[in-house]
């Protein structure tokens, strides 16, 4: 099912075609695929949010827009306008102006672009958040649940790390759901850097 969002940015890839005679609601043998080395990356910054590790959760949680980028590129490549373009698109839910806790989508997503604005890697192939991600190909256990809640008594910087990895690693997950696991080209790249060394 699409969101609203889908029809007015028209970015979102199409919906896999149909076996002719089926019924609009089953999928072809394209069937969407999970990818173990993505979701064991997500799973070590939710790993290192419970264990109350926000910087370093941060930095990789900061990594997850150039990598989605990189990944929907043919030849791995990130850009500073279309990182822009993901954070915009993917960090605030479809229909979220704030969150349970009052989190502030908007100024989250631009604080974001921002930030990662001021990378040193802003251009071209991001290697070493890839390389991260593909040193997770070979994790033989799967990720836990996202236990960490936020705290009211945490000082405002790691509050404010804290809702930026969350609200990171949720939209990476909607971005993994409702395009890239059926993107011929994302999984392309995870196939190849699942067998590179």
């Amino acid at each position: 099912m699409q969101d609203e969002r889908t029809e007015e940015t028209g970015r979102r890839a199409p919906a896999a075609p149909t076996v002719p005679g089926s019924t609009g609601s089953h999928r072809s043998a394209g069937a969407p695929s999970s990818s173990r080395m993505f979701a064991a990356y997500l799973g070590d910054v939710e790993q290192l949010l419970d264990a109350q590790r926000r910087e370093p959760a941060l930095r990789e949680a900061l990594d997850l827009p150039r990598i989605a980028v990189a990944l929907a590129d043919p030849k791995l490549r990130s850009s500073q306008e279309r990182v822009s373009r993901w954070c915009e698109e993917w960090i605030r839910p479809p229909g979220a102006e704030r969150d349970a806790q009052g989190l502030d989508y908007e100024r989250l997503s631009r604080s974001i672009i921002e930030r990662l604005g001021q990378a040193s890697d802003r251009d071209g192939v991001p290697m070493r958040a890839l390389r991260r991600l593909q040193l997770r190909r070979h994790a033989r256990t799967m990720p836990r649940g996202f236990l960490a809640h936020r705290s009211a008594d945490l000082p405002a910087r790691e509050n404010e790390a804290f809702d930026t990895s969350r609200a990171l690693i949720e939209a990476a997950r909607r971005w993994y759901a409702r395009n890239a696991c059926h993107d011929p080209i994302v999984q392309a790249n995870l196939a190849r850097l699942a067998v590179l060394r």
